[in-house]
């Protein structure tokens, strides 16, 4: 289950191409498509890649995992991070839904099921904003509901967030993990085998095609 490649820039090659394509097909399938996007030092290098990919940016709705409850000209905001890397070029035609301030449910609701979803993962086997040590955890990996608030004190950084649900990132048509280095390598392979993680209710409810790149760098 866990692709493996040389470097990260070859990951990223990879990674780009594999969501355009899903992208690609479900606009001709259906005539417009949602991509999940995702914060981290991951994801960069694909969304450089993917902004120039042979996308019809205009036909596409762009909203995230999860973010920190900043402004997007802060350093640690996810969206800052989704406009300066992929709402650029040709993407800069797609269209943002940012979840904070909290986005209109009906919006939201609209966009599933998600046509792509690109997540990264914590050594904590933490995904979106989903977080071991948070005592709603269990609320956010089991509610129907398509978003949660998560408290600060949480996650590097310790910041207030906002996250969509296990539910909602499963209603999704295609998820592709981004992850690098051998602990999180470790950590997949723990949740693989059964250890109570976040990651893991990911891979075990999955309906959709999910696939892990990785590679060996930090």
């Amino acid at each position: 289950m866990i692709e493996t490649y040389p470097d990260g820039a070859t990951l990223a090659d990879a990674a780009a191409r594999a969501i355009a394509t899903r992208l690609a097909d479900s606009l001709r399938s259906q005539g417009r498509a949602a991509l999940v996007a995702t914060g981290g030092r991951s994801p960069g290098p694909v969304y450089d890649r993917l902004r120039d990919a042979d996308v019809d940016w205009p036909r596409v709705v762009v909203t995230l995992s999860d973010d920190r409850c900043v402004a997007e000209d802060h350093p640690d905001s996810n969206a800052g991070l989704v406009r300066a890397r992929l709402l650029t070029g040709p993407a800069a035609k797609a269209h943002m839904l940012p979840l904070w301030p909290a986005p209109d449910p009906r919006a939201l609701q609209a966009l599933s099921p998600f046509d792509a979803v690109m997540l990264g993962m914590g050594e904590d086997g933490h995904v979106a904003s989903l977080i071991p040590g948070d005592p709603a955890l269990e609320a956010g990996l089991t509610t129907a509901d398509l978003i949660r608030e998560v408290p600060a004190g949480l996650g590097k950084p310790p910041l207030a967030r906002v996250t969509l649900t296990l539910s909602a990132l499963l209603n999704s048509r295609a998820i592709f993990l981004l992850i690098a280095g051998e602990a999180k390598r470790g950590v997949i392979e723990r949740a693989l085998a059964g250890e109570d993680l976040p990651v893991a209710r990911l891979i075990s409810q999955s309906r959709a095609p999910l696939r892990i790149f990785w590679h060996s760098d930090q």
